[in-house]
Formats: C-alpha cells, sequence, structure tokens
C-alpha cells in the first residue's frame, strides 16, 4: 500500500525525528518522488529554451571569434549557457538527490520537516505559532501545504504529500485549539493535538 508510510503507529521509531519529552507523533510522511523532483518543471521548461539560445550564440560567437579574431565573443555567452543547463537540468537532478533527505513530521506540539541536498536540516514550528495554511491539490490525494506562522516564523512547505487531507485535520485542529483561546494551552505556550 502507497499510504502506509503517512499513517504511522503510535510507538514506532523514527531515527531522524528528535521528539522532546512526552511529545506524541501524529503524522509523518515524505514528499511523492517524481512530484517532488518535477515541481518546478516549468522552470526545467524554460532552461532547455533558454538553452536551445544560449547555445545558437554561443555558435554565433565562436564564428565571430574566428573571423574577427575577438576570443571574448565566443567566451561570453558561456555563463549564460551555464545558468539555462541548470535551470534545464541541474535543478531537476538537484531535487531529485534531495529527496532522499526530505522527510515531514507533525507531533502534539510543532511541525518538524527535514530536508537539504549534502546536509540534512531541520525546520521547527510550534503550533502554537501556526496563523494558517494552504493546501494545494496536485491530482488525486496528492498535494502541497504551505503553512504560515506568526510574525518572523519562516512560511513552511510540505511539498508533494500523499493523502496531505491528515496533516491538514491536525493543523485544523490546532488552529482551532489556538484560536479558542490560552484556556487550552499546556505548559502556558503548547498546543496540544488531542489523538
Amino acid at each position: 500500500m502507497a499510504a502506509t508510510h503517512n499513517f504511522p503507529k503510535p510507538d514506532a521509531e523514527i531515527s531522524w525525528l528528535p521528539l522532546l519529552t512526552d511529545e506524541k507523533l501524529r503524522w509523518e510522511g515524505r514528499p511523492a518522488p517524481r512530484c517532488y523532483t518535477f515541481r518546478q518543471w516549468r522552470h526545467a521548461l524554460f532552461g532547455l529554451f533558454l538553452t536551445v539560445i544560449c547555445a545558437v550564440w554561443l555558435w554565433l560567437g565562436v564564428q565571430q571569434a574566428a573571423e574577427h579574431g575577438w576570443p571574448w565573443l565566443a567566451w561570453v555567452p558561456l555563463p549564460f549557457l551555464g545558468y539555462a543547463l541548470w535551470l534545464a537540468f541541474g535543478q531537476l537532478l538537484a531535487s531529485r538527490l534531495e529527496w532522499a533527505r526530505v522527510a515531514y513530521a507533525v507531533t502534539d506540539r510543532r511541525i518538524i520537516i527535514q530536508h537539504g541536498l549534502f546536509k540534512p536540516c531541520l525546520t521547527v514550528l510550534p503550533l502554537e505559532r501556526i496563523t494558517w495554511f494552504r493546501l494545494q491539490p496536485l491530482g488525486t490525494e496528492l498535494g502541497t501545504l504551505r503553512i504560515h506562522g506568526e510574525a518572523g516564523d519562516p512560511v513552511l512547505m510540505m511539498h508533494c504529500i500523499e493523502y496531505p487531507r491528515r496533516p491538514a485535520e491536525l493543523l485544523e485542529t490546532a488552529i482551532k485549539i489556538k484560536e479558542q483561546g490560552p484556556r487550552n494551552k499546556v505548559e502556558g505556550t503548547t498546543v496540544q493535538i488531542p489523538a
């Protein structure tokens, strides 16, 4: 089953996830590989178009350099060609390599996102700081969550989640509990999501 990794067992050990004392995992997931890799396909398409233009420019520059004896004409398009190749192919390869290090979790206290191409990096947002979120559907049972916190908090993106309704329900619950007031806060600053 494709969805079994999104609904972990409550007692399951998670090697990458640093849980706090008495913190409980409510949801854990990873992005869908093809969706995550090709999420910026428009940039790649533009990069392919730009690569063709820069390759023609380079060819013309080499011809002009040979004809007029100005070698700099052949060197000018090279940085543009490098950038175009990065857009067309490099960012897709980087996304695919990063996918192995991307993971998402929602606990009863916070949202944790692990990402990073060469070195894993954790981004954490306490649930009591969430102000709103948006679920962008990418297909049936596939979507991206954009989570906004209070002023100064980073905007968190959970790209290409399979079955995104479960984490969205948990975030809605956290926002509702936060809006009900301080009587629902535990330990002064923590919003507890019921099981």
